[in-house]
């Protein structure tokens, strides 16, 4: 179950952030839209954070953070930005979360490989295979 149910929340999480991302009005600026959700987001964050009971404070935190944080916060603009452009250019919420997840898969096997020595087997190689073919697959008409 401890492996289980962060899987089920991001799916759960990212099946409603496309919903979302495809809903955002048109006469509405993606940044805009992005700043009333990072509001609520970092206010969400706050709320549990303090209801966590962390046994370090604030300072001690922050003392810990390195660039992950703020390299993170520029990361998700982008990627939700991204998101919400894609839909605005005529996406299917069918069909842009596969093509966006399975190059992000592929990618992330290289990653994997050369940043943090994962081993790639012929599984893996197949795997990205059959991956790269069902994209343009998905892609053909």
């Amino acid at each position: 179950m401890q492996m289980l149910w962060p899987v089920v929340l991001i799916v759960l999480s990212n099946t409603m952030y496309n919903i979302c991302a495809k809903a955002t009005p048109d006469a509405v600026s993606p940044f805009f839209s992005l700043s009333i959700t990072y509001l609520i987001s970092a206010a969400v964050s706050m709320l549990l954070y303090v209801l966590s009971r962390p046994e370090k404070g604030i300072a001690a935190q922050f003392a810990a953070m390195n660039w992950t944080g703020l390299v993170l916060g520029f990361v998700l603009v982008a990627l939700e930005g991204g998101y919400i452009y894609a839909y605005r250019a005529g996406w299917n919420v069918s069909v842009l979360s596969i093509v966006a997840n399975i190059a992000l898969a592929v990618i992330l096997v290289f990653v994997g490989v050369l940043g943090y020595k994962e081993t790639l087997g012929m599984k893996q190689i197949l795997g990205m295979a059959a991956c790269v073919l069902g994209l343009f697959l998905i892609n053909s008409k």
